[in-house]
């Protein structure tokens, strides 16, 4: 143990060691050796998993060197595929322990295995800002399809605020309120330092007015989101709740929209599942 920063190099070691043992290199997309002594991957894969030299990486399993960085940590624990739980003690071995917060592209297992027993409701995993990062079939007939949006037009925020198109399936009279919500949100993830929002922000006070109206009122977050009114070009009027279950961590959530019990709406979901081409 160095002192004064945590670092546990023995446990660091023996983690890294025993977490590049359980992996095998087409698990990660790296092609194996005809002649391969040992199982698992070996200090050069998991090097260059992680974008570092070989031998930074032995020296760490080595127990010698500096203590790795934040980002090397991250590109570790990306490269050997650690789940969030071992990805925050990987942190903890190395003396931080605040871990930055995990954001990627990908849709949190847990969340997308909820969202998997949903055929019926229309659902979508989002990052933290609104990215969709997983739709189910029927929130494509419903939403359509986020996955054709590339660089900041992912962002739910950008669409909204600089595509017109993008309002042309939400109530006018609910604009104004989604238009907060959605400030809300942003302002929320902003105020934790974190730098997708900065230039998300940066972004959207040049070139959206009316972002930059809203946003400098500081709307405070409001658990409850609208309930949505949406003029659907097949089914028509839906108006529809939405419900969200969030990561412990706070980068990804899942979001269900669903019709009350009995009513048209929920109807015409069942007509737009049944009839929607997938």
């Amino acid at each position: 143990m160095i002192q004064g920063t945590g670092l546990n190099r023995a446990m660091l070691a023996d983690f890294l060691r025993t977490r590049r043992a359980q992996l095998q290199p087409e698990d990660v997309g790296l092609p194996r050796a005809r002649r391969r002594r040992s199982d698992g991957l070996r200090r050069e894969e998991v090097a260059e998993l992680a974008g570092v030299s070989a031998d930074y990486y032995s020296r760490i399993e080595q127990q010698r060197g500096p203590r790795p960085s934040e980002p090397i940590l991250s590109s570790l624990a990306e490269g050997l595929r650690l789940s969030e739980d071992e990805r925050k003690h990987l942190f903890r071995l190395a003396g931080y322990p605040n871990p930055p917060r995990h954001l990627n592209d990908r849709a949190a297992q847990h969340l997308l295995r909820v969202m998997q027993q949903l055929d019926n409701t229309p659902a979508q995993i989002c990052s933290h800002l609104g990215e969709t990062l997983q739709q189910n079939d029927l929130s494509v007939a419903v939403f359509g399809d986020h996955s054709r949006f590339d660089g900041i037009e992912r962002y739910w925020a950008c669409r909204w605020f600089l595509t017109p198109a993008e309002r042309e399936l939400y109530a006018p009279d609910d604009h104004d309120r989604i238009s907060r919500a959605i400030v809300a949100e942003v302002l929320a993830t902003h105020a934790t330092s974190d730098p997708q929002a900065a230039v998300l922000v940066e972004t959207l006070l040049g070139r959206s007015p009316e972002f930059a109206e809203v946003w400098a009122e500081h709307p405070v977050f409001e658990q409850d989101w609208p309930r949505l009114h949406l003029n659907h070009p097949e089914a028509g009027w839906l108006e529809l709740n939405s419900d969200y279950v969030v990561d412990s961590d706070r980068s990804q959530f899942l979001a269900i929209f669903t019709a009350d019990p009995g009513s048209p709406d929920e109807q015409k979901l069942r007509e737009l599942a049944d009839t929607f081409v997938w």
